[in-house]
């Protein structure tokens, strides 16, 4: 892969867009545009350009923030997401035909077909006109791909396109499919300090943790918004700390149907700065690409929950850099609250990558046995065994092998490795690159490994009790 750099600089107190940088303002074609910087206009850019744009966005609260923006409001923006129908799509290409103005289509990767779809009644293939494929917030494709098979669906279509390129503020340091070795990743350099202060508090109890934090900044008024994948968890601090009547929530449409099934009716699908309260809690749908504009400078908190729930994990990386850059205005405070597992196993690339080559190894044998088999019988015994080994993480709906299934895999194995104990926390955040360090450790007498037992759905009552009296005695 070649590799080539561009110097982005503060001028007067502000930073560049990229529009001012790149050559004839425009993404350059067969790029993975590796933009350092959040909030520096790669889908602005691309929908000003002079060209017919689809850009393929990993959520629909961004396309929907971006479509509702006013500075696009000349733009001609659609946006194709679930609901939206392809007939919608045939009227908006019709008029735009008609009036002879510059498309910019905004769509999910699930709906990329519709797109396709829609182009094809009118004879048009953006393969080869004058069409231009961008992927934004590349790194989701990784990222989200082993509970997402679909996300990567337009990533065939999207090689074949003449005119393509893919961006993010965190691109992955390498990806494993080999079509993108004829690419350029073009870097861009800020010339000025932009690391941020975070505050790491690793604890043994994230329960008092939380409550210790959140009184501390309720002191200076600001609202507060809190990062962590997992509803459930979202409940039960509202609960336990008692802001529910103060919170909002903003999650998918699946968990909003969750937690108003418990009672609780502040909590949506879209962001919208209408609904926000003095406690904002997000889940991953709202890590990147949206902007956040609001006056005031949040704190932000993030949670994990080792114990609990493995995806409450953040990637310093591609998480908690995305995380920060929502907010377009800046912000007060960061702060990742997090324990951490001992029993979590540290691997090393190579170790990771030996590991899939063994799964690899022993499906590709049992496979040749189910190959030869003798008869239906055999076949099947092999099949099924076939059906169980590990391997088939790594493969598509079609069978195939999934290099994106693999970086996924990679990357959620050297992560879990953060959380071994609080110093690889640490490091991670400074190797990293964008970020300054505090960090403070809470001690409790409970911790959180004795809470799990508390709460554990196998104990009795009478047992929880015990449980409660013993720790509260210790």
């Amino acid at each position: 892969m070649n590799a080539e750099f561009l110097t982005i600089s503060k001028i007067d107190g502000k930073i560049q867009y990229l529009r001012d940088i790149l050559p004839n303002g425009e993404i350059p074609t067969n790029t993975i545009l590796r933009k350092t910087l959040t909030g520096i206009g790669a889908t602005y850019s691309e929908i000003k350009a002079n060209r017919n744009s689809i850009i393929i966005e990993p959520n629909v609260p961004v396309i929907i923030g971006k479509s509702n923006n006013p500075v696009h409001s000349n733009d001609n923006v659609f946006g194709v997401y679930e609901g939206i129908c392809t007939s919608d799509l045939d009227i908006y290409i019709h008029d735009s035909q008609v009036k002879n103005k510059i498309m910019n289509i905004l769509t999910t990767p699930e709906s990329f077909q519709k797109v396709l779809d829609a182009f094809n009644s009118f004879g048009i293939d953006i393969r080869f006109d004058n069409y231009f494929l961008l992927f934004d917030e590349c790194q989701k494709i990784i990222k989200d791909c082993d509970y997402r098979s679909q996300i990567t669906l337009p990533l065939n279509y999207f090689f074949q396109c003449r005119h393509k390129a893919l961006v993010s503020a965190t691109v992955p340091n390498d990806f494993t499919d080999k079509r993108f070795n004829d690419f350029t990743q073009l870097t861009i350099c800020p010339n000025f300090d932009y690391k941020k202060d975070v505050n790491i508090v690793t604890t043994n109890n994230i329960l008092q943790s939380m409550g210790e934090q959140i009184g501390e900044l309720n002191k200076d008024q600001s609202p507060i918004f809190i990062f962590v994948n997992s509803t459930d968890i979202i409940l039960s601090l509202m609960r336990q700390l008692d802001i529910e009547s103060q919170s909002t929530v903003f999650c998918s449409s699946k968990s909003v149907e969750k937690l108003r099934a418990e009672n609780f009716l502040h909590a949506y699908r879209d962001w919208n700065q209408e609904k926000m309260a003095k406690y904002n809690f997000m889940t991953s749908r709202f890590y990147s690409a949206l902007d956040i504009e609001i006056e005031e400078k949040p704190d932000v908190v993030l949670l994990t929950d080792c114990y609990i729930a493995e995806y409450t994990m953040f990637n310093p990386y591609l998480d908690t850099v995305q995380i920060i850059g929502r907010f377009r205005n800046g912000v007060k405070k960061i702060f990742h609250v997090s324990n951490t597992d001992k029993n979590i196993p540290i691997r090393s690339h190579a170790d990771i990558m030996r590991g899939y080559e063994i799964e690899k190894h022993l499906y590709m044998v049992v496979k040749t046995w189910k190959d030869n088999a003798c008869n239906d019988v055999e076949r099947g015994i092999y099949n099924a065994n076939l059906m169980n080994l590990r391997y088939n993480n790594f493969l598509d709906e079609d069978g195939k092998e999934c290099y994106f299934l693999i970086d996924n895999y990679l990357e959620n194995e050297i992560v879990k490795s953060y959380y071994n104990e609080p110093d690889r926390l640490i490091s991670s955040y400074l190797a990293c690159g964008y970020f300054n360090v505090k960090h403070k450790n809470h001690v409790y007498s409970i911790n959180d490994t004795e809470r799990i037992k508390i709460k554990s759905k196998t104990k009795t009552t009478k047992e929880k009790r015990r449980e409660i009296v013993k720790q509260l005695c210790s």
